[in-house]
């Protein structure tokens, strides 16, 4: 046990028993008082005791005794007073019991220092206690000494006699058992507190535990709804594009009915891909496919499948192409295809189209740029066509993919018309995360 020895300063108060407790308390004392009933007669036989208190005196004593035992946890210190006043009146008037009324003493001292919710009142009870007991004992034994019937044949004769030292035994005797007592009541406060640290601590923890499975729930759920959000809308937009071309081509040129469906069909094959892909990482993330299906050497794809739909859009590559983390990987393709999409739903039928790839020895960049020259400015005066004025969960959903690999996203008007989405991831100089599938020099060279 660490820490001082009595501690007085703390705060902490010890909770009152139970009422099961409180009944225990009653028990022992009934059956203190059952044992005084065979202890009784049997100091009486002994002769130990020259004078003998009366018995209305001798069963007054053990009965207040008794009673405040029982009351022993609900008023430690009141208790341990009544016990020691009874203790040295049993003593002084020859009460014939000693043994049990001994142990009721240790008890109440105990009870003190284990239960006392005033840690500097149980202090000084229980040093006046064992004070009052010791002096009574030096006392008794000094003024005793004149009798020899006490103690007979023990010398009392020079400054340090035999009967000085039975003086001196006793006191240490009675000093050790009452200092034991408020010793080992001391220790029980100090682990009931030392528990209940650690119950509070183990609560806190539990409690922290349970915020963090809920927010490991809440970023699941984003995530899922972030990858939903990429995969599904990118192809919907190409099918409904293709949809309406094929309405507006059904009584004008129904020759064109035909490829507009073949596109349809695909953008549907591939939402469907996509979403058994996402479906069976989510069931068994260890048992999933070789790697994403996804990446930087897929912009080019998604880069031909919006000029099918008619958009003015081309891939610029700068730098010497190298692979790069999967995480990254896939997140800078998710940021080309949200931007993309993006540009579909809000910008000018004809605008045009950047998708700048950039690989620097340190970090890698996917730029889309929007050049149209029709800006079409809300009331806040932001661009209609921004991914700021979609529902919102584009842009959030690139900031929070980037930010995850350690990037930034940003997304801005451009400096002379359009608008510019540029997420910038930094590398590190050694990576173990590869994906051999998205070496980007053998696919976009």
């Amino acid at each position: 046990m660490t820490g001082p020895i009595v501690e007085l300063n703390s705060t902490w108060v010890r909770p009152r028993p139970t009422e099961q407790g409180l009944r225990r308390d009653i028990v022992l004392a009934c059956v203190l008082a059952a044992w005084s009933a065979l202890t009784v007669p049997l100091y009486l036989r002994s002769g130990i005791f020259t004078e003998v208190a009366p018995m209305w005196l001798t069963l007054a004593s053990l009965a207040i005794t008794f009673t405040a035992s029982a009351l022993r946890r609900r008023i430690p210190c009141t208790v341990a007073l009544i016990i020691t006043a009874a203790f040295l009146v049993n003593a002084h008037f020859g009460v014939p019991e000693q043994l049990v009324t001994s142990l009721c003493l240790s008890i109440a001292l105990y009870t003190v220092g284990a239960w006392g919710r005033q840690r500097v009142r149980a202090l000084v009870m229980r040093l006046v206690c064992t004070a009052a007991i010791v002096i009574w004992c030096v006392v008794w034994l000094i003024l005793a000494s004149s009798n020899v019937e006490l103690f007979p044949g023990i010398s009392r004769a020079g400054v340090f006699s035999a009967y000085a030292t039975v003086i001196l035994i006793t006191v240490m005797t009675n000093l050790l058992n009452l200092t034991l007592a408020c010793a080992v009541g001391e220790a029980s406060w100090q682990w009931a507190r030392t528990r209940a640290r650690l119950e509070a601590q183990g609560g806190e923890l539990e409690r922290e535990r349970r915020t963090t499975a809920t927010q490991a729930v809440v970023l699941e759920r984003l995530a899922i709804a972030r990858e939903l959000h990429d995969v599904v809308a990118h192809h919907i937009s190409v099918i409904g594009i293709h949809a309406g071309a094929a309405r507006l081509n059904l009584t004008s040129d129904p020759s064109k009915i035909g490829p507009a469906l073949e596109h349809i069909e695909e953008g549907t094959s591939a939402v469907v891909t996509e979403l058994r892909r996402l479906v069976h990482t989510l069931r068994d993330p260890s048992n999933g496919e070789d790697g994403p299906t996804v990446g930087i050497a897929q912009i080019p794809s998604l880069v031909e499948e919006a000029a099918h739909i008619g958009m003015d859009v081309t891939t610029v590559v700068v730098g010497e192409p190298r692979p790069v983390p999967m995480l990254v990987d896939v997140a800078l393709y998710r940021v080309a295809q949200e931007a993309l999409t993006n540009v579909r739903k809000h910008a000018p039928k004809r605008s045009r189209v950047q998708v700048i790839v950039r690989f620097a020895s340190d970090a890698v960049e996917v730029e889309v740029v929007d050049t149209s020259r029709a800006m079409i400015a809300d009331r806040r005066g932001r661009p209609a066509h921004s991914a700021s004025t979609s529902t919102g969960m584009g842009l959030r959903g690139m900031r929070e993919r980037i930010g995850a690999v350690g990037g930034t996203v940003e997304a801005h008007p451009g400096q002379y018309s359009g608008f510019v989405v540029r997420a910038h991831v930094p590398l590190m100089k050694s990576t173990g995360d590869r994906d051999p599938s998205t070496v980007a020099r053998q696919e976009m060279a």
